[in-house]
């Protein structure tokens, strides 16, 4: 069997987490010959339920879960870490300016961003799914200046698979007949699902939904759709879809694109180096591919219409104004 992976979960007795923790231990990620240690985060008075969790996990009786570790301190939880999911954040409360809520996040974050620079894996995998998730994988990585900016990624995948639903449903086929959806910009209601390039069942989706069901309807659905899912669910979160689609992105980001027989790229929050004009250094959502070693590279010369750039240049500005609100703790 092979050594077993540590794998750090933040906000490990939250809802979205209690959705990821089993599919890990499961080997559902990773393979079903990689056997896992994880390495569970949370605040100290979460303890007593995390403990629960992990009662759970080994009532499973996973053949991969080695090993379960549980601690309210970041320099244990992240301790040699080779994959970690960071979770937890601190959710906006009533009354809350969405200031507020960035810097009490950008506390948390750079704090764990410290913690990952001293203890972690050198070429660890990041991925931040807590909100608002651009901005906190910037705080995190501003944090771990010893660390590769490469090792940190933010969310997309969620609005990614939100999106080819919608057009799958639109046009009445499976989502595996979807290919080449593209979400830009902040995971926010700035963001901009485009379908410029995709296709359904090899034909491009512009020749096949109008132009005022994408306006009207198409973006808007995915823009919104985890405040509606909290709508109908009564104040509870879109916990399951965002736990898969954390497992999603870290797989493609794992194993790689070149293998998919599913699309060309994915979505994901990384770092930009200027691509499409978005500023060095921000994270934001683009077209990525990933080589089988783990290699993200933002897919170039795509052509965007005036429409097109206008949308991702509005989701730009709000990342700009997020990091600015918490500049002071970069």
């Amino acid at each position: 069997m092979k050594t077993p992976i540590d794998v750090a979960v933040t906000g490990a007795a939250g809802q979205i987490s209690y959705s990821l923790l089993f599919r890990l231990a499961s080997g559902e990620l990773f393979g079903l010959e990689q056997p896992i240690v994880l390495r569970l985060l949370e605040i100290t008075p979460a303890l007593d339920r995390l403990h629960g969790v992990k009662m759970e996990l080994n009532d499973c009786a996973y053949p991969l879960l080695q090993k379960v570790i549980l601690t309210d301190d970041p320099r244990i939880a992240f301790k040699d870490v080779d994959y970690a999911f960071l979770v937890g954040a601190r959710p906006r409360g009533p009354g809350m300016k969405r200031k507020d809520l960035l810097e009490s996040n950008a506390e948390i974050f750079s704090g764990q961003g410290n913690a990952l620079n001293e203890v972690a894996h050198r070429n660890v995998k990041v991925l931040i799914t807590g909100n608002p998730a651009n901005t906190n994988a910037l705080i995190t990585q501003k944090n771990a200046p010893d660390l590769s900016p490469t090792c940190f990624s933010a969310m997309s995948m969620l609005d990614h698979n939100r999106a080819i639903f919608q057009l799958a449903k639109k046009c009445g086929v499976r989502s595996k007949d979807v290919k080449n959806i593209i979400v830009w910009g902040n995971h926010s209601e700035t963001q901009y699902p485009d379908l410029m390039h995709a296709t359904v069942k090899g034909l491009s989706a512009s020749t096949l939904v109008s132009d005022a069901w994408i306006e009207n309807e198409f973006i808007p659905t995915v823009r919104h759709r985890g405040a509606s899912v909290i709508e109908e669910r009564g104040g509870i979160s879109s916990a399951a879809s965002a736990a898969n689609a954390a497992i999603f992105q870290m797989r493609s980001w794992v194993f790689g694109t070149e293998a998919s027989d599913w699309s060309d790229w994915v979505s994901m929050a990384v770092i930009s180096d200027g691509s499409y004009g978005v500023e060095k250094g921000l994270f934001c959502s683009f077209p990525v591919q990933v080589s089988s070693s783990g290699l993200v590279s933002i897919v170039q010369d795509l052509d965007l219409d005036a429409t097109s750039k206008a949308r991702l240049k509005e989701s730009v500005l709000e990342l700009k104004e997020e990091r600015k609100a918490i500049k002071h703790l970069l």
